[in-house]
């Protein structure tokens, strides 16, 4: 969605309140300092960093380029602290945060030449406090450190129930070109874990140091806050900078208050002081070499270390190992019932779980290890795959199938956005792509359908589908004989259509576009959208040709080209965007493979010649991962799918590299492999916020380079791709409910085997040899197939032939025929 120039002198005029304070007195000096391969600058006047290095790079975490417009008082900076504090066991929290209304601190001597900095915060906390909080950043063991020491200095007992240490970083990409985005911001992403919690900070680019932020003694890292700011001179929480979040020590006072209705990742605790009584927390900031060796860093710090494989997500059914990494042995580990879990005789401490027969959704593995210390590892048990797609197309082709043939704007037959609080199709919707079968939020059910049916199609959805493709796609989508696509079917125009349009909405907006606006076909990214449902069906008309659809495979197959040529042949002419990277290229990538397939030589030609362009554009690029956004975790897929198609020299690699900056692997489902995306709240969900987003279908649509990178090189080297990988393309099982309501869009799958299984693989390298054992698809109301097509792909590129028993050449690959319970197909390379 674009951002629109009409927001602009909003955020002028909000920024203009902050501009010029000064609240953090800059222009008292500063204090630098080297602590083993940090280095930085500490304020004077505040204590607080100023900059924060690599002593290897001197690439800078923090803003410090921007600090003299972050110094107005609401602006958190590291250093700073927050809590809700009260009378032990009554009363209502009182809140303070050292940002809140800065005054200089009170600075304290040094206890040891190892103290860089020590201060009583008692000048900028709120008059009356009955703590006393002193703060010291130091050296500790080659790295930096930063603790708080809290006293409870009245007579009485005081609880602590929220205590927070704001962590702030260069994540503002406000008025920064695409270059110097990429070259001096950075992302944090959290493991919750309690006393194995981290914050890994990683450079945009992916390359070069990552800072790993982990406690210091006893700070448990119980969540991760968000962190409420004025706008500020950068439009704070908006697409070009997400903001600022908090290391929460203890949570009880906002899971009694603001998250009552939430179930907290951790179990919410508090602190009670006696008086007299001193209670220390902190971190400890250390430099990894990499990205990739961020768990090392981890490890050596004396951190608990968990790895899950294959992930964190485990589908019913299925298991999975847990590998336990730290100095002290395991005294319980407990799942609450979620699962079954088993110690393995692996090297080191490995468990074996398997999600129990009645588990479904978020589980919590709490491990207590005997020094005392206490990890949280959260998993997701989905229903199994099968069972998900079956439930997810199901549910899209009954409660979600629109059949009003009475609609103005010609939307029936349809698949629509579906508002799963209220149970009801959305017919009507301010923002009017979400009713109007384009954009991301209008097209996620009927794409998700579609996709289902090319891994398991069912006869009725099928049908459903298809009437939708021919009667609504074909006039109403792409109208007037076009291969264009609408940018919305609904549009608000009360006095050009008979509609009782709802009057209790605001229509007022720049989203309520009007038919003219809604029938512009400019916006490349809707484009992806029919050709998948097209390519969809033609593989499903290819492998199922007694269920007859309404048009012959070729028809599919036409209209899936056409459609994209029409958007991205000439050089894009017809579309804006076309030369960034779309969602969902994958697809494109595999109708091109079936063109050449189906011997449509002019048509693969033609596609073939448009990606490459763009490819080639691509190349020429420093950063090639344009978007409508000012900056987006989209394009990076269709990006690396055609220059490493093309065998271009650059590009693939720089892809990886940033992929890896915003896609973390930890020992938590919703942070492990969740490619960064916190905007689509706003254009495409119901409750419209920035906010960090648990795999949106960027994490699928990320996944794909990651495997596919790992398929090049599948050493050990190259593992954490693979994890990262998997991590991704597992995660679309997550947003599936348990009656099939599919809360993101699913806009690209792995290719798999669109009419049967591999029940077996064997792969018998000393003979360079694979045997497959192929069977028909096995859920219940999926099509039954008489024959599949068995492609071999290869990852590197070699002149190999092969001898294939058991199957019939055929499109480039083999035909099996899995009418009998099971086909034995051998592949000998020659």
């Amino acid at each position: 969605m674009l951002i629109h120039a009409s927001n602009l002198p909003l955020l002028v005029l909000l920024a203009a309140e902050v501009k010029s304070q000064n609240d953090l007195g800059l222009g008292n000096g500063y204090t630098s300092f080297q602590a083993g391969t940090l280095k930085g600058s500490i304020n004077n006047s505040s204590q607080t960093l100023i900059s924060l290095n690599s002593s290897r790079t001197d690439f800078d975490f923090l803003p410090s380029d921007l600090l003299s417009k972050l110094a107005f008082n609401g602006a958190h900076h590291l250093g700073d602290i927050t809590l809700r504090y009260r009378s032990a066991g009554s009363g209502p929290w009182t809140s303070i945060d050292s940002a809140s209304a800065r005054k200089p601190i009170t600075k304290l001597a040094r206890s040891s030449t190892n103290v860089l900095a020590a201060a009583n915060l008692g000048p900028t906390m709120r008059s009356g406090l009955p703590l006393k909080i002193t703060r010291e950043w130091f050296k500790h063991d080659e790295n930096l450190a930063l603790r708080f020491n809290i006293t409870n200095t009245a007579n009485t007992s005081i609880e602590l129930g929220s205590l927070g240490i704001p962590i702030g970083i260069n994540n503002i990409f406000t008025g920064r070109p695409a270059e110097e985005t990429q070259d001096r911001c950075s992302l944090a992403d959290p493991y919750i874990g309690l006393d194995a919690g981290y914050v890994r900070v990683a450079h945009l680019q992916g390359t070069g140091n990552a800072l790993v932020i982990m406690p210091l003694e006893s700070t448990p890292l119980e969540a991760w806050r968000f962190l409420k700011e004025p706008n500020g001179n950068f439009g704070y929480q908006s697409q070009t900078f997400e903001g600022n979040y908090e290391w929460q020590v203890h949570t009880l006072a906002y899971t009694q208050n603001e998250w009552n209705a939430s179930i907290p990742w951790n179990t919410p605790t508090s602190r009670t002081l006696q008086p007299g009584e001193q209670y220390s927390i902190g971190l400890k900031f250390s430099l990894a070499d990499d990205v990739q060796h961020i768990e090392d860093t981890v490890v050596k710090a004396g951190i608990p270390l968990a790895v899950g494989i294959p992930g964190f997500v485990i589908p019913s059914g299925s298991s999975a190992r847990l590998f336990l990494n730290h100095t002290s042995t395991v005294r319980s580990i407990d799942a609450g019932g979620a699962f079954d879990i088993s110690k393995q005789t692996y090297p080191g401490t490995t468990y074996k779980l398997t999600p129990t027969a009645s588990a479904w959704g978020r589980a919590r593995v709490t491990i207590s290890y005997e020094d005392g210390k206490t990890q949280t590892v959260h998993y997701f048990i989905p229903k199994s795959a099968p069972s998900t797609l079956a439930d997810l197309g199901e549910f899209f082709t009954t409660a979600a199938h629109f059949t009003d043939t009475s609609d103005p704007f010609n939307r029936a037959p349809s698949i629509v956005t579906y508002d799963r609080e209220e149970n009801k199709i959305v017919t009507q919707e301010p923002r009017v792509w979400f009713s109007g079968l384009s954009d991301e939020a209008g097209t996620g059910a009927y794409l998700a359908t579609a996709m289902k049916q090319f891994i398991q199609p069912v006869a009725k959805e099928l049908d459903i589908l298809d009437a939708f493709v021919h009667e609504t796609m074909v006039g109403t989508l792409q109208r007037n004989g076009s291969f264009g696509v609408v940018a919305s079917a609904f549009f608000y125009e009360p006095n050009a259509v008979d509609f009782a349009y709802n009057t209790s909405l605001d229509w007022t907006s720049w989203t309520s576009w009007n038919r003219e606006r809604a029938y512009t076909t400019r916006r490349a990214y809707n484009y992806i959208h029919p050709t998948a449902t097209y390519w969809s069906l033609y593989r499903t008309a290819r492998a199922f040709p007694s269920h007859n659809l309404r048009a012959q495979w070729s028809w599919y197959l036409g209209r899936a080209v056409n459609t994209t040529l029409y958007c991205l042949g000439n050089e894009s002419a017809n579309c804006d965007y076309g030369l960034v990277g779309l969602m969902g290229e994958w697809v494109l990538g595999e109708l091109l493979t079936d063109l050449k397939r189906e011997d449509m030589s002019v048509e693969a030609t033609a596609l073939e010649a448009a990606m490459r362009f763009r490819a080639q554009h691509w190349e020429t690029q420093n950063v090639p991962f344009g978007s409508e956004m000012a900056w987006d975790s989209t394009g990076q897929e269709g990006v690396y799918y055609w220059t490493r198609y093309f065998s271009l020299p650059l590009t693939p690699a720089k892809t990886i590299n940033s992929i890896l900056a915003y896609m973390p692997t930890v020992a938590h489902w919703g942070w492990n492999g969740n490619a960064r995306r916190y905007w689509d709240f706003v254009y495409g969900a119901k409750i419209q916020q920035i906010e960090r987003q648990i795999h949106h279908y960027g994490s699928g649509l990320n996944s794909l380079p990651m495997l596919h990178s790992y398929e090049l090189d599948p050493s050990g080297n190259n593992l954490y791709n693979l994890r990262v990988g998997f991590a991704g393309n597992t995660a679309p099982l997550t947003n599936i409910d348990q009656g099939g309501f599919a809360s993101a869009a699913f806009h690209s799958f792995p290719e798999l085997l669109n009419a049967g299984a591999i029940e077996e693989f064997v792969y018998e390298w000393e003979v360079g040899r694979v045997v497959l054992t192929v069977v028909p698809a096995t859920t219940t109301e999926a099509l039954q197939a008489k024959t599949v097509v068995v492609w071999v792909k290869e990852s590197i590129k070699e002149t190999t032939s092969y001898a294939v028993v058991g199957a019939t050449a055929s499109r480039g690959g083999w035909v099996v025929d899995v009418t009998a319970d099971g086909t034995r197909v051998t592949i000998t390379a020659s």
